[in-house]
């Protein structure tokens, strides 16, 4: 089984006549998954890869019986295209919009709390349930996801779109595959983090291990691996710790929005030491990911 999305997720695009979203509404399609409709208020009627388009998402739905919603418009009307796309009864819910403010998004992952919904990202690249779908753009075009990913016992959860699908490449090639991959985002504030999104694949009979992508900055890392020292979960957990360099540069930004260390707090030393703390298994090179899997599962 997978987490978040299956071979039942009907996927709309808000946003869809944008050059972008355009752009990977095609890939997914490509890949098999069900996009069933796009939002795009005042453009209703129009087409986009075979795509119906619609004024609302209320609309979308009563035609298309959608649950799942990509959100890919500017960011001030990112929580305007959530609220609707929330009040549909959407369960799932990716936001591939970057820099939305933060005040915004802790609003919309309040009302998704309530409603008992996912928020993915802002600034993801969406998630991938190999050979079953892919919600997003998270690995490019479709010829380029089926490379890279497989189905298989290993989870992946990433704070870098671009490392979700290195690191399944990288187990692909080594034959072992992927339950379920997910890109949560960079920005400072994000709906699903690694603490959400664990117990989720510690649920999923097929998941067996997970593998994290962690960066300098945010606290997440460290909050998760509290919560493995006090669970102690039945999956294997591995991380890799990227820009270890930073810790050399504190108040410095590198690559993602969320990406800021102030000393000690959020450096990559603090988040090794909890982790090892906590029985988690560190990769020191990326290659040792492979290693480690073997060892443990």
């Amino acid at each position: 089984m997978a987490i978040l999305a299956d071979e039942n997720t009907r996927i709309i695009v808000q946003g869809i006549t944008g050059r972008e979203a355009a752009s990977f509404t095609r890939d997914m399609i490509e890949y098999g998954s069900h996009v069933v409709a796009g939002v795009t208020p005042g453009k209703g009627g129009w087409n986009i890869h075979g795509v119906p388009v619609y004024d609302s998402v209320k609309q979308a739905i009563s035609k298309t019986q959608a649950n799942t919603s990509i959100i890919s418009v500017p960011p001030a009307g990112v929580k305007g295209a959530a609220f609707e796309a929330l009040d549909g009864g959407m369960k799932l819910i990716v936001i591939v919009t970057e820099r939305v403010p933060r005040k915004d998004v802790i609003e919309i992952i309040e009302y998704a709390t309530e409603v008992d919904a996912h928020i993915i990202g802002p600034n993801s690249l969406g998630l991938i349930c190999p050979h079953i779908v892919k919600v997003g753009m998270a690995g490019g075009p479709a010829s380029d996801v089926k490379k890279a990913y497989s189905p298989g016992p290993v989870g992946i959860i990433s704070r870098s779109g671009g490392m979700t699908t290195e690191i399944a490449n990288l187990l692909t090639t080594h034959s072992i595959g992927q339950s379920t991959c997910v890109s949560i985002g960079g920005d400072p504030v994000v709906g699903s983090n690694f603490l959400d999104l664990l117990p989720l694949f510690e649920r999923d009979e097929q998941t067996r291990a997970v593998v994290i992508f962690c960066e300098p900055g945010g606290t997440g890392e460290e909050r998760l691996a509290e919560y493995v020292f006090e669970h102690r979960p039945s999956l294997t957990v591995i991380a890799f710790v990227a820009g270890q360099f930073a810790d050399a540069m504190p108040g410095v930004r590198f690559g993602h929005a969320g990406a800021i260390v102030e000393g000690d707090k959020g450096s990559t030393r603090s988040k090794i030491e909890k982790f090892r703390w906590a029985g988690i298994h560190v990769a020191e090179k990326f290659s040792d990911i492979v290693s480690l899997l073997n060892e443990t599962v």
